[in-house]
């Protein structure tokens, strides 16, 4: 390849360039311009370093990171798997190869269960915990990556002291390996926030998700897209004390930003469209919260699918809001459509499970 002042440009260095570009524009949130950076490096290195090169894999996981930000987790499934398939088929190295099996692993099992395909999703985080444990270390900060991973898989099947142990465990270690004022800190500080408002222990989640502000604030900005989402878990659990004229601009900020960061139909505009409709129904704005109820639902069942365990859920609170406004056999219809998709997803044990079924009995009985 010659470049413009007609010296030859080694097309791996090229693709290396490219790849760091690619994770540069990421960071910035310029989805467009970081997918087509890394699609260059892409093919750059197939075409001249193998198709079963581990920089191959490394910029897949890349381009699947993207297309997750996007909301496209089927295409990024495919990216995720032509990691993991490349890195199985490579021998071992007990070096940087087991550290890019451990993440190709991790963000296939992610990826899986940011479908709600849970099963699948344990599968393969065990596998990359079992690695990471074997070859880099009980103490490495991929193998606290992965057990974080797997104490959201634990929330979200409702295994709470497991998901507690994990993220209190990895927490110890991350803030002795990296400072307590690291943005890896700040996620688990949100996460163990989630965890005690999964619980209803709301006044203990409101410290936890306040420290995640305050230090993904100082380490990425006011303004940046983990910081908002963290301000609006703030604004989720002050609603949930009963302090809903604090919450509610913390839930529109949020959702604006989102709209603009990404798109009026992401997938971010869904929770805090969710959570907001939450605030108002309880306040008794049912018109607007039912409006942003039926926003949230239309954009995850795009996202996630229509028998996704977060569509159930919405559907649920969604039908408890027709349910209270005079309109049982809509509510009705929802539930019944959405107490299969949790059982299967969550088990029939689940707290939204059981709400979900004790909801649809009071609608029955109330015929």
């Amino acid at each position: 390849m010659i470049d413009p002042m007609g010296s030859c440009k080694d097309p791996l260095d090229e693709a290396v360039a490219l790849h760091r570009r690619a994770l540069g524009l990421r960071e910035r949130h310029c989805h467009a311009d970081a997918e087509a950076a890394a699609r260059q490096a892409l093919e750059l290195f197939e075409a001249h370093a193998g198709p079963a090169h581990p920089d191959v894999a490394n910029v897949a996981n890349l381009l699947a990171a993207i297309r997750e930000d996007l909301d496209d987790h089927a295409q990024a499934e495919t990216l995720r798997r032509k990691a993991v398939a490349i890195t199985r088929a490579l021998p071992a190295d007990n070096g940087d190869l087991d550290r890019l099996r451990v993440q190709s692993l991790r963000g296939l099992g992610t990826n899986l269960r940011r479908q709600g395909r849970h099963a699948d999703a344990e599968e393969h985080l065990g596998r990359a915990l079992a690695l990471a444990q074997e070859c880099l270390g009980a103490d490495d900060v991929d193998t606290g990556s992965t057990e974080n991973d797997l104490g959201i898989l634990n929330k979200y099947t409702g295994r709470f002291e497991e998901a507690e142990a994990l993220y209190r465990r990895v927490l110890v270690a991350t803030q002795a390996a990296l400072g307590p004022d690291h943005p890896d800190v700040a996620s688990l500080c949100h996460n163990l926030a989630g965890l005690a408002y999964a619980r209803g222990h709301f006044d203990e989640a409101e410290p936890w998700a306040r420290r995640s502000v305050e230090i993904r604030s100082r380490a990425l900005g006011a303004d940046h897209p983990d910081t908002m989402a963290d301000a609006a878990q703030v604004g989720a659990i002050l609603d949930a004390q009963g302090r809903s004229d604090e919450a509610e601009p913390l839930l529109r900020a949020a959702m604006t930003h989102f709209e603009k960061v990404f798109s009026p139909d992401h997938y971010e505009v869904a929770v805090n469209a969710g959570n907001l409709a939450v605030l108002l129904a309880r306040r008794g704005d049912t018109s607007e919260a039912e409006d942003l109820y039926r926003r949230a639902l239309s954009i995850k069942e795009r996202v996630l699918g229509a028998d996704n365990d977060e569509v159930a859920t919405l559907a649920n609170n969604l039908a408890v809001l027709l349910a209270e406004v005079g309109r049982p056999e809509e509510a009705e219809g929802l539930l019944t459509r959405a107490l299969p998709a949790l059982k299967a997803a969550l088990g029939p044990d689940h707290p939204t499970t059981q709400a979900c079924a004790a909801n649809l009995d009071h609608i029955g009985q109330a015929d």
